[in-house]
């Protein structure tokens, strides 16, 4: 997480907490997950990974959900009613039939893990239904270059606009795939998906939110309103080039109806 880093591209809040930011940008998660939720679906898959409150918070809803993780994290564990914890690779979906579920959560950066985001793109694709939705956030190309910047690797970042696939190598070692508006809807039109739109996370910046929680506190809420009603305004029906920030939210749909 960007938050665990001694190093980020929020260093422009300067030596303070990031506590707030971080509690905004998961309610914005939360309501914007509940904004996309299909209705009529009743099988929801989630491949966000083990931070990610997607699958509880779908569940609630009164959605059967079947959350894929690579591992069962430490300790003792149980999974919330109506959600069913498979360990699995969740870029590898073999243990599910076409067209088994009716719409994909795959948040936390879920596509960007995987260097051959097509793959799992194709294989989200495979275990929709016809008419099936999928929510996917990914590390933006805003995000790319400020690692990039952060680690002095000058000459990757001057070609970055020219390149086709753009991985960036993390402070802790790992390495994810960053994309713009035009890339992540390309990328989900070659897997047989419509994009529906693409917006950022969050359209306020974590100055602007960490100066309001810091006065009020208690105005999460109206952040998280106004943040919503930013997004949609932010969010070309195709992809587009407009302006983006850390994370990239698209919404898709595999044509056909659902049953």
């Amino acid at each position: 997480m960007v938050a665990a880093s001694t190093t980020s591209p929020l260093a422009v809040l300067g030596s303070g907490s990031l506590t707030a930011y971080w509690r905004f940008q998961r309610a914005v998660a939360a309501a914007q997950l509940q904004a996309w939720l299909p209705r009529g679906g009743q099988v929801l898959l989630d491949i966000s990974g083990p931070q990610s409150a997607g699958a509880a918070q779908a569940a609630t809803s009164g959605y059967a959900v079947i959350r894929v993780l690579p591992q069962l994290p430490a300790g003792p564990t149980r999974s919330p009613p109506r959600v069913s914890t498979l360990v699995a690779d969740p870029g590898r979906l073999s243990f599910l039939a076409d067209g088994t579920v009716d719409g994909v959560i795959a948040d936390d950066g879920a596509l960007s893990a995987h260097v051959m985001a097509e793959d799992v793109a194709a294989e989200i694709s495979r275990v929709l239904r016809p008419g099936g939705q999928l929510l996917a956030c990914v590390d933006s190309l805003v995000l790319g270059m400020s690692i990039l910047a952060e680690q002095h690797h000058w000459a990757e970042l001057t070609d970055l606009p020219q390149a086709e696939v753009v991985l960036i190598p993390w402070p802790d070692g790992r390495i994810t795939r960053c994309f713009g508006p035009d890339q992540l809807s390309d990328l989900l039109a070659e897997a047989g998906l419509e994009v529906s739109w693409i917006r950022p996370r969050t359209v306020l910046s974590p100055s602007t939110v960490d100066h309001v929680l810091r006065k009020e506190p208690g105005s999460i809420t109206r952040l998280v309103r106004a943040e919503m009603a930013a997004g949609e305004e932010a969010a070309p029906a195709a992809g587009g080039s407009g302006s983006f920030g850390m994370y990239l939210l698209a919404a898709a749909r595999k044509p056909g109806v659902l049953a």
